[in-house]
């Protein structure tokens, strides 16, 4: 592993090989310069991971040079250096981005000290930024596949609640992405720089819920030996976001509805009440409208959610996304399993056609990660979809002349059931001319009798 880069920069030259011959025996890699231009130029070309910087320089001040270090180099920390009667100027240049600043004549350990903390400051603001921006990649708008008109619509509405910051009330079934698509809602809102915290109502019985959202104070139950912040002054500046929250108990509702009003809480065994500044985002699978006529949910507190409503429709309603998500998926597990996996054979492209997806995307992401972890080979056969469960292997596609024929034949089946053989009710029914019912009976070699007795049997 490469050593750290750090740049000196004083006009002082005794000090600068000093401070070289002391960092390069604790093996870093050091480089120096008695110039702004010298300095800059170095900071350009050397990949440089941090810099010391004397405040006191001939042509210019170390603050006015460490502005121009960040002008190329944003994250790179500065340590400044300062003489006796410069405190208040070293205090400016840290209010102007300075990591920090040694007093001379300094111990070699402060200074090693200092440079090993701005390093690994730097390390985990690097990592910070990183994670961050495949958080973004990962819940942005252009991972929500939406080819489907439904889905669209729901993007749409997705990319103009965004900007606002009133309470956003996603419905869907298990499995939909409601969570997805409320992380795109924050990362695309002015809080996206603050937390979003998320918390499923019902994996918490009441007591816990309620210490989860609102935080306690120590001392306030048995066991609570010190103080903790609530969800909801975690989130503070940010979003929270509440998942299924229909389950969430009717005395835990009365409390939440008080806070969404009055943005403020009450910690358990606090009596000081705590400001939340916060954008809820709820979620819930269930029927709220129905269980708010049962009692079950508060009323109140219903319409309080209930502001931008979103409705994300199950799989089986939007079958046209199923090749889209497909490759999206795989394109994700290739990366990660460091596979090259091309696609789906025909077949297997059809029998995700076929299945009524239950799970939603949540099953059809399963099921191609199993598919894709067990092919050995680029094209995804059809023997690996559903291997799991026990499913008849779908028919070839029929002609729509075919297709159409087999509703026929199964409609006149239906229509000598129910009137027990009788051709002349049966027809009737079907609002043609009994010489014509009885062409489609010669079609499709049925015969009257076997309905009756059928029928006198029963």
């Amino acid at each position: 592993m490469a050593s750290p880069k750090i740049l000196i920069v004083d006009d002082d030259a005794g000090l600068r090989e000093l401070l070289q011959m002391t960092l390069e025996s604790a093996r870093y890699e050091v480089t120096t310069a008695s110039q702004e231009d010298d300095a800059l130029e170095k900071v350009r070309r050397n990949g440089i991971d941090l810099s010391i910087v004397d405040l006191q320089l001939i042509q210019t001040t170390g603050i006015a040079l460490m502005e121009q270090i960040h002008t190329l180099l944003p994250e790179m920390p500065v340590i400044i250096l300062t003489g006796h009667g410069s405190i208040e100027t070293a205090v400016e240049a840290m209010k102007k981005g300075a990591y920090s600043y040694l007093t001379k004549p300094f111990e070699t350990q402060d200074l090693l000290l200092q440079i090993e903390k701005a390093l690994e400051n730097r390390k985990l603001t690097r990592e910070i930024k990183r994670l961050k921006e495949l958080l973004a990649e990962k819940y942005n708008f252009g991972n929500i596949v939406a080819r489907s008109e439904k889905m669209r619509s729901v993007l749409d509405v997705v990319g103009r609640v965004a900007a606002t910051d009133s309470t956003v009330y996603i419905h869907g079934e298990s499995g939909t992405g409601k969570e997805l698509v409320a992380r795109a809602i924050h990362l695309s809102s002015e809080r996206k720089d603050q937390a979003f915290v998320g918390l499923n109502c019902a994996a918490f019985p009441e007591t816990l819920l309620e210490s989860e959202l609102f935080g306690y104070e120590r001392g306030a139950f048995t066991g609570a030996v010190r103080a903790r912040k609530g969800l909801f002054t975690q989130a503070h500046g940010g979003t929270l976001f509440l998942d299924e929250i229909g389950d969430m108990p009717l005395s835990t509702q009365a409390k939440l509805l008080r806070v969404l009003q009055e943005r403020q809480l009450y910690p358990l065994g606090s009596e000081a009440p705590v400001n939340v500044d916060v954008r809820v985002i709820v979620a819930t699978n269930q029927d709220l409208e129905e269980k708010v006529k049962q009692g079950l949910f508060r009323e109140d507190l219903f319409y309080r959610i209930h502001v931008i409503p979103i409705h994300l429709p199950p799989l089986r309603e939007r079958k046209e996304d199923i090749p889209a998500l497909v490759e999206h998926f795989i394109k994700g597990l290739n990366e990660r399993m460091k596979r090259e996996v091309q696609g789906l054979s025909p077949l297997a492209m059809q029998k995700l056609y076929l299945h009524d997806w239950p799970g939603n995307v949540r099953e059809l992401e399963n099921t191609i990660e199993y598919a894709v972890a067990m092919t050995q080979k680029d094209v995804v056969s059809d023997d690996l979809i559903f291997q799991t469960k026990r499913l008849p292997s779908p028919e070839p596609f029929k002609s729509l002349k075919e297709a159409k024929e087999d509703f026929e034949r199964n409609y006149v089946i239906h229509l000598l059931e129910i009137s027990d053989g009788n051709v002349s009710k049966a027809a009737r029914l079907a609002g043609k001319y009994r010489a014509d019912f009885y062409d489609l009976l010669k079609k499709y070699e049925l015969k009257t009798e076997a309905f009756k007795k059928a029928t006198c049997r029963n």
